[in-house]
């Protein structure tokens, strides 16, 4: 029986660039110069009145960093301070500096120096020693002066003090004695405190593990204990008898790390340690001080991670009561959308309806209103304007393929579109929501920044030069669409064609895909980098085409969590179905369809050309995962549960299962100090395609990690990809 698909054809981006001028792109000019860089507008901190805010700003000539504040109204702006008059002697060359902070009186700034030695497994941080300025006198003083690593520092809420983590111990500095304290006394190589292991950081997105309690008299923090967790050692190829660079890295099924809160009591030194269960085998990815003193907010997620509990804790009563649970028949996943108001009551999301959506509690944890509800997924919570009532946020409910900002009313009555342009917005707000910095992309328009009041109007824009150079070049539109395949199931595509197209003409297509839980690359966003080398395949002949698979985000928990136990089994069902798509328009030549991707893409195109070996050519996979029980624990179990409890799916996912489906040509790449997906994944990949008598490519990266890049690496991975594809596409 023949198949038979329907297509829904969308709005198509304006053609911004196709008029412009003919150069063709090069891989130079992409990969290894300035000339397609963005401004942006770095390290934007607001002043407390919302009335100006600072940034960072480097002098093209003397690479200096200066520190600038704008004035909103008038927008005047002013050097606050500059990195070359930062000296602690007259012979010093100008200060280097990775991150600074002001001062609750907003009267010294806390810089960071720049990291002191390269940093392999801690890459949420800034690392190093601390600088303090008096803005008034304009004195500039050392605080630290150490060759370790030093992270997640800051202000007390009084600024008397400034605590940090050395040496996974947490410390307090006093500004005006200048003396420094050691708080906790327990750290070593296996015990953390105030910060996180590898998974923790990688997985649950957090760095900085302790917080001041408002009132500056408490701190809380976490306690890594990672002593039971199997160690994975990457090597460094450069010396003459190698150099092993261990790390704690729990797989599916090891033992994770022991995780406590501890509360420091400043004026006695006294640790409490809070009683979240007598099950170890847990994970704590978030706490928070809520609006009422002394009271402490911890979330507990089972290791299955089907269940979080919201727990509050009164610290100086030590009692403990459960506000919410969230369940799930899959999993839940984390995120950063808890607010609490100065009352106690707060706000949660949650997919308990089918899509992600915020729900207003009462300080005991009952439920007063669902504040949004609809088909479609709130995907950032910026904050609450308690004095107005207001909640603003981005989601997808103008399209999947867009995020655009709106402001809610907190009972849910009232809400209001606050962006007007199709593509990605995202906002930063002034501390009073009063105003918002907005950012806007779309497939055709790189990042645009402007000031916004906050009833969404444009008061003027920030940062609107784009890229120049991008006038210089013909370069392809975006075109989106849906299609419906064989089994009923409506997936979101784009494709980009030559600017020259000609439907007589057959062409190839190159499928570019990620896949995994909860994300998207079919987006109406500005594409950077891979957009402009996709931009130059199209003009050396090739049709670009991305499919967002089931188990992708934006469209509600049953499309993303289809795929629960079985990576890999609709994501790759839908990649085909993209194909045999594609192969059944008249301008495609089906013999000749390859597939790209990078990490879970990799993964991706690895397993798609083994399981679609019939409708892919060719595949390119950078740094893929090839089996599962290779990856984290975390991550892994989240979506697959244990390989003890799903042997099955953990055999099926896994590349290295079918390497003897490979008929097309295979190109393999990897990092060696890959420190995320584990350079054993490429080494099993290829022993297991060896051992099926397939022939393909590889190439590894002596010391490079996940992201594979440095000086001539990436020219030089994309020279060899671009190669790959002319010669067997």
């Amino acid at each position: 029986m023949p198949r038979v698909y329907r297509i829904s054809v969308m709005t198509v981006v304006s053609t911004l660039f196709l008029c412009a001028g003919g150069k063709e792109l090069n891989l130079q000019d992409i990969w290894n110069s300035s000339k397609f860089m963005s401004k942006s507008i770095r390290g934007i901190q607001w002043a407390k009145d919302g009335k100006s805010y600072t940034y960072l700003d480097t002098d093209s000539v003397t690479k200096s960093t200066a520190i600038i504040r704008f004035n909103v109204k008038s927008k005047e702006k002013k050097i606050v301070v500059s990195g070359s008059s930062l000296k602690i002697d007259a012979n010093d060359p100008p200060f280097s500096f990775s991150s600074y902070q002001w001062s609750p009186d907003e009267k010294q700034i806390l810089f960071v120096s720049s990291p002191p030695r390269k940093q392999y497994l801690s890459r949420l941080t800034p690392a190093g020693n601390y600088f303090l300025y008096d803005v008034p006198t304009k004195k500039f003083s050392r605080i630290t002066d150490v060759d370790v690593p030093q992270y997640n520092q800051k202000f007390s809420p009084d600024g008397k003090y400034i605590g940090y983590v050395r040496a996974n111990n947490i410390y307090r500095y006093d500004i005006v004695g200048k003396k420094e304290q050691q708080l906790t006394l327990t750290g070593t190589e296996q015990i953390i405190n105030g910060k996180f292991d590898w998974v923790y950081e990688e997985e649950f997105g957090i760095s900085d593990g302790w917080l001041w309690s408002p009132d500056g008299a408490k701190i809380a923090f976490w306690q890594i204990d990672q002593s039971r967790v199997p160690e994975y050692s990457m090597t460094e190829w450069d010396s003459a008898h190698l150099t092993l660079i261990p790390m704690k890295y729990p797989k599916p099924g090891d033992q994770n790390a022991i995780v406590k809160i501890g509360i420091i009591t400043l004026t006695s030194g006294e640790i409490q340690w809070l009683d979240t269960g007598n099950n170890d085998d847990i994970y704590i990815p978030r706490i928070n001080w809520t609006g009422i003193q002394d009271r402490l907010a911890v979330q507990r997620l089972n290791r299955k991670q089907n269940s979080l509990e919201l727990l509050l804790f009164d610290v100086s009563r030590g009692t403990q009561t459960t506000l919410l649970v969230d369940q799930s028949d899959t999993w839940i996943d984390i995120h950063d959308d808890l607010r609490f108001f100065k009352n106690g009551n707060f706000i949660w999301s949650s997919e308990r309806d089918g899509y992600n959506h915020v729900y207003h509690y009462a300080a005991d944890g009952t439920l007063i209103n669902q504040i949004t509800k609809g088909q479609w997924d709130i995907d950032a919570v910026y904050g609450v304007d308690e004095k107005n009532g207001l909640l603003f946020c981005t989601s997808s409910e103008a399209s999947p393929i867009e995020r655009q900002i709106y402001s809610v009313s907190i009972d849910g009555k009232r809400k209001k579109r606050l962006s007007v342009q199709p593509g990605t917005h995202t906002a930063n707000f002034s501390p009073g929501f009063d105003l918002y910095i907005s950012y806007h992309s779309s497939s055709s328009q790189p990042t645009r920044i402007a000031m916004n009041s906050k009833d969404g109007k444009e008061l003027y824009s920030l940062e609107d030069r784009g890229i120049p150079a991008l006038g210089e070049y013909s370069l392809p539109t975006v075109e989106y669409f849906t299609f419906t395949t064989t089994d009923g199931v409506e997936l979101y595509a784009n494709v980009m064609k030559p600017v020259d197209f000609d439907s007589t003409k057959k062409y190839p297509v190159l499928v570019f895909t990620y896949g995994g839980p909860g994300s998207q690359v079919v987006r109406n966003s500005w594409g950077g980098s891979n957009y402009l080398w996709h931009s130059m395949l199209t003009q050396k002949g090739y049709i670009i085409a991305m499919v967002d698979n089931r188990g992708t985000g934006a469209r509600g928990a049953a499309f993303k969590k289809i795929t629960y136990r079985n990576l890999g089994k609709y994501e790759v069902n839908d990649q085909i179905e993209g194909a045999k798509y594609l192969s059944s328009l008249s301008y495609i030549d089906k013999s000749r369809i390859g597939i790209w991707g990078w990490s879970y893409g990799g993964y991706m195109a690895s397993h798609t050309i083994l399981l679609g070996a019939e409708y892919f050519k060719t595949a390119i996979a950078v740094a893929p995962v090839t089996h599962w029980k290779f990856y984290d624990t975390i991550y892994t179990e989240r979506f697959m549960d244990t390989p003890a409890n799903n042997p099955d799916g953990y055999f099926e996912s896994a590349p290295v299962n079918h390497a003897e489906k490979l008929k097309g040509k295979f190109l393999l790449i990897h990092g060696t100090s890959d420190d995320n997906v584990h350079f054993q994944n490429a080494v099993t990949m290829v022993s297991a395609l060896q051992k099926a008598n397939k022939q393909f490519e590889t190439m590894f990266y002596p010391n490079k990690n996940h992201g594979i890049s440095g000086g001539n690496t990436r020219l030089h991975l994309y020279t060899m990809m671009t190669n790959f594809l002319l010669e067997h596409l």
